[in-house]
């Protein structure tokens, strides 16, 4: 870098996501917003007006100034693999919006395109990023639930057909890449086998049930863990008024039910335990803003960031794989587990 120490970042897409970016920029001591990019001369224009940077409408120019460090990359699902592809051949660091891609093998390439290019590639997962999430983590960690034997993970948003309308590429398969658990549900499924560990096999139904999508409204799978551990995730954007995600774990020795992003029940057998008290924690833009400022450290410290393209690839492989379950009927056996 040698100019500062500041690390200049650039955001392409201005859609609605790329506002908590821009701000998770802003609040970064280490990081500088340097430009924006967006096929809508508009609203790159707005966009760069409202922060003081230079605009584009062309990635490719963009990606020619040698002084961004950081891509942050906030367009549609399927438009990832490429953009970070780009960005690693021109030499910049990659923050990818989740899904990072809407295929394994475009994940898998856009992991190769960063190590060939000596650049970094963080995948957003801010729900990893809350106070009570790393608490589970690490009680799971400590064995402190025993081994564990059932395991949930429940999604239920609620998003009507005119969310789907006004966006074209919403619900379709080609850019979106799925509906309730590649769009919604993906936080929730990365966080499951964060903390409960990788699935080894899963059994899937996957379906629009009152959308009017290409894509599925409703899931629900059922998951075999590579520990022996059983599970289920159900996922549905058409739920009115639920709470928007919750995890259930089950040891021989405890229960925690993760809601939100707080702890709402914690026992273990012979202990006397707590709930702790967390320090409020949104995760958007909260999670967000912590993984943008943990890239900006990673490169001056010449680290990996917290959450890799790798950390990325297994919530993926899940979702796909209750996809190819839906169509075939069959179990799905995950290669890539852990």
């Amino acid at each position: 870098m040698g100019r500062d120490t500041k690390v200049r970042f650039a955001v392409v897409g201005c859609g609605g996501i790329s506002k908590t970016h821009l701000k998770g920029i802003a609040a970064a001591e280490e990081a500088e917003l340097a430009a924006v990019c967006d096929v809508s001369e508009e609203r790159a224009r707005e966009t760069a007006q409202q922060y003081g940077v230079q605009a584009y409408t062309s990635y490719e120019e963009m990606l020619k100034r040698g002084d961004i460090d950081v891509v942050n990359i906030c367009t549609p699902s399927g438009m990832h693999p490429e953009q970070t592809v780009m960005a690693a051949e021109a030499g910049k660091h990659v923050i990818s919006e989740k899904p990072m891609a809407i295929r394994l093998d475009d994940a898998v390439r856009m992991i190769e395109a960063c190590k060939k290019n000596r650049v970094k590639l963080a995948t957003i997962f801010p729900r990893r990023m809350s106070p009570a999430s790393k608490f589970v983590k690490r009680l799971l960690e400590e064995g402190r639930l025993g081994k564990i034997s059932l395991c949930a993970g429940y999604v239920k948003f609620y998003r009507n057909q005119a969310y789907y309308d006004k966006a074209g590429w919403r619900g379709t398969w080609a850019v979106d890449g799925g509906g309730a658990m590649m769009n919604q549900g993906i936080h929730t499924i990365d966080l499951l086998q964060w903390l409960a560990g990788p699935v080894e096999s899963l059994y899937g139904y996957a379906r629009n049930v009152l959308r009017n999508i290409e894509v599925e409204d409703t899931a629900v799978t059922s998951l075999q863990f590579k520990s022996g551990a059983l599970g289920s995730i159900e996922a549905t954007t058409t739920a009115y008024k639920q709470p928007d995600h919750r995890i259930v774990i089950h040891g021989d020795k405890g229960t925690i039910i993760l809601t939100g992003d707080q702890i709402t029940a914690l026992d273990i057998m012979d202990e006397e335990v707590d709930i702790p008290q967390f320090e409020p924690f949104s995760v958007i833009p909260d999670g967000h803003a912590a993984q943008i400022r943990d890239m900006a450290l990673a490169v001056l410290e010449g680290r990996d960031p917290i959450v890799t393209g790798e950390d990325g690839v297994h919530s993926l492989e899940i979702i796909l794989g209750a996809y190819e379950s839906q169509r075939s009927r069959k179990e799905i056996w995950l290669g890539r587990a852990r």
